[in-house]
């Protein structure tokens, strides 16, 4: 930059470098998501082509920036992980940010031809966002499982109301009063008992969410490469760290291990992405019950009055 009398102006910057040696988040999530949700005529609860869209913008950020080790993402958020050592932008909070943000946001917009066709894009979405530290895998792992966790508080919650107003003919007021106060057992109930849903039956992607991690592949010349692979697990249990341990443990790409054929599952996979390799596998296709039992029981005193409506 040429010198100049006006330089003094670059005094007025001040520094927003992360402390070392922490795990950077950077979430971003909807503005006014709701409003665009109604005006595009999303499906609700849920719009299967609307999540693939927001993993595909996802995997877009995580194949331009191999410092971030693993995404997760519900409903119109997504959180992104970098390495604790990363030096990316020498640790800038506003660059990381602006950067992560910026590339999510107009790779929604590019592929959203692709996952809508033929419905017209009014106008461009927007996503704020925002950065935080975590210098613990503790802090970090339960930062992980309370997203996770909203993901099913929420879905359980948006799963009752739409279906109360679309099928039991309910005015949005009429369904607010009628869920207000009421525990996850009581919404299980009501799924069960007016609509004849099994809320544990749902698809997995819709209550827990999916988790974006790398993993080698074969690329089909006898080399592996890294690849970015959707999952649809349980990532509150121990078994996901440890069926994964590169995911906290990852310091390069050289730290990336092979698959384990023994473990060999299927996987949904999405957004025309390779299948994951054997050894990585969504064994919440098939658990639940009991897992989920248990967390309701931990999260339905928050439930009350604080379980927000996600009008998608």
């Amino acid at each position: 930059m040429a010198k100049s009398k006006f330089e003094y102006v670059k005094e007025f910057e001040r520094e927003d470098c992360c402390l070392p040696n922490c795990w950077i988040v950077v979430r971003i999530d909807g503005r006014n998501f709701s409003k665009f949700c109604d005006a595009h005529q999303f499906t609700k609860p849920n719009d299967v082509a609307a999540l693939e869209l927001m993993n595909r913008a996802a995997i877009t950020v995580m194949e331009e920036f191999k410092e971030i080790i693993l995404g997760f993402g519900q409903s119109d958020e997504y959180s992104f992980v970098l390495r604790k050592d990363t030096e990316i932008y020498k640790r800038r909070a506003y660059k990381i940010m602006s950067n992560v943000n910026s590339l999510f946001t107009s790779a929604y917009v590019y592929h959203w031809p692709r996952y809508f066709r033929g419905k017209e894009l009014y106008y461009p979405p927007s996503f704020d966002g925002r950065v935080v530290l975590y210098p613990t895998d503790k802090n970090l792992r339960d930062y992980l499982a309370w997203r996770q966790v909203d993901v099913h508080v929420n879905n359980l919650y948006n799963t009752c109301f739409w279906n109360l107003i679309l099928k039991g003919k309910l005015t949005p007021n009429q369904a607010e009063v009628k869920l207000r106060g009421t525990l996850a057992s009581h919404k299980n109930e009501l799924l069960f008992q007016e609509f004849g849903i099994n809320y544990n039956n749902e698809p997995p992607l819709f209550r827990k969410g999916t988790t974006l991690i790398r993993k080698l592949v074969p690329d089909g010349t006898g080399r592996l490469k890294p690849v970015v692979v959707p999952l649809v697990d349980d990532i509150i249990s121990d078994r996901f760290w440890k069926e994964n341990p590169e995911v906290i443990g990852l310091k390069s790409l050289a730290t990336f291990q092979p698959a384990n054929p023994a473990n060999n599952t299927n996987i949904k996979h999405v957004n025309n992405v390779p299948p994951p390799p054997p050894g990585v596998n969504t064994n919440s296709m098939n658990e639940e019950a009991q897992p989920v039992r248990n967390r309701e029981s931990d999260g339905e005193k928050m439930q009350c009055e604080s379980e927000r409506i996600c009008r998608k």
